[in-house]
């Protein structure tokens, strides 16, 4: 069983699809919920998802930017309403430190920029990461093997990528912070640009739907979604999820992160590094874990 802290943002629907997998994933005890950037909007809509899925006894960490907006977008408001805004249990380091404190084993999976667990990692240095489970990076040619290189990105070894570049300063922090996060697992653009919610995916998942609250949230929602999108959306945080329950999920590569000065990132390998990037998915094994099968 998996004890797992989740950071998010709520832009894209991609972490809210995430929100209700591991909210009620049999191999998943969600232990607490940090945004970015945290406003009172985003608290709210967190809030509501929780409580559609019997979860309300996950706390939320938030801390309001001050900018006035809500940071939530308008397919959020259509699938799930707008709900009033709320205020957080906590700041997002006092929650992942007083969640450490309690589940030291739990793991860190982020889907948003990477200003929480910057904040963390500079505001609470006795905190321990035991995993960080990250949707960002890139693998490229010099350590992705040809049969597992998507079109899109062949002949490339380095490429920008949104969560890292959100917060450059805390990406390069977590990704050099030595013995302080035990391991880091990166699940990159490289593999969840194979990963597709289309229709084929959707009828796929309808046996499954009543299976746990949180899938039958995500089949609705794309539900919706499908309808004006038929072509679906690129599934990069869920597929973190899924690579965060079953590691075997994927294939790896052990590496040393490298950023480019036009903001692309690459990897070189790295023997010992601790930091890990995906190179290629057992695409079988990810829907099952993604439904809760052989869990």
């Amino acid at each position: 069983m998996l004890d797992l802290l989740f950071d998010m943002e709520t832009q894209d629907p991609d972490d809210v699809l995430t929100l209700c997998l591991v909210a009620c994933h049999p191999a998943v005890r969600l232990r607490g919920v940090t945004l970015t950037p945290g406003s009172p909007a985003q608290v709210g809509l967190v809030r509501r998802v929780l409580r559609l899925l019997d979860r309300d006894d996950v706390p939320v960490g938030a801390e309001d930017p001050g900018t006035g907006k809500d940071h939530v977008s308008a397919f959020h408001h259509r699938w799930l309403g707008t709900p009033p805004p709320s205020q957080p249990d906590a700041s997002p380091p006092d929650l992942i430190a007083r969640t450490l404190e309690r589940h030291p084993d739990a793991a860190l999976l982020t889907g948003a920029p990477l200003r929480n667990l910057g904040r963390l990692l500079d505001e609470r240095p006795e905190a321990r990461l035991s995993r960080w489970v990250a949707q960002g990076g890139f693998a490229g040619d010099n350590v992705v093997p040809p049969e597992h290189r998507l079109p899109k990105f062949e002949g490339r070894d380095a490429c920008p990528t949104f969560n890292f570049n959100g917060e450059p300063r805390a990406a390069r922090r977590a990704l050099s912070s030595g013995e302080r996060i035990g391991r880091r697992d990166l699940v990159s653009k490289n593999v969840t640009h194979g990963v597709r919610y289309d229709r084929e995916f959707h009828e796929r998942l309808r046996p499954y739907r009543d299976r746990t609250a949180g899938l039958g949230l995500i089949f609705s929602g794309m539900e919706r979604y499908l309808r004006k999108r038929p072509a679906g959306k690129l599934l990069h945080d869920p597929t973190a999820a899924c690579v965060a329950v079953d590691r075997t999920v994927a294939s790896w590569a052990e590496v040393e992160v490298v950023r480019e000065e036009s903001g692309a990132w690459g990897v070189r390998p790295a023997p010992g590094s601790r930091t890990f990037i995906t190179v290629a998915l057992d695409h079988e094994r990810l829907f099952e874990i993604f439904v809760g099968e052989g869990v």
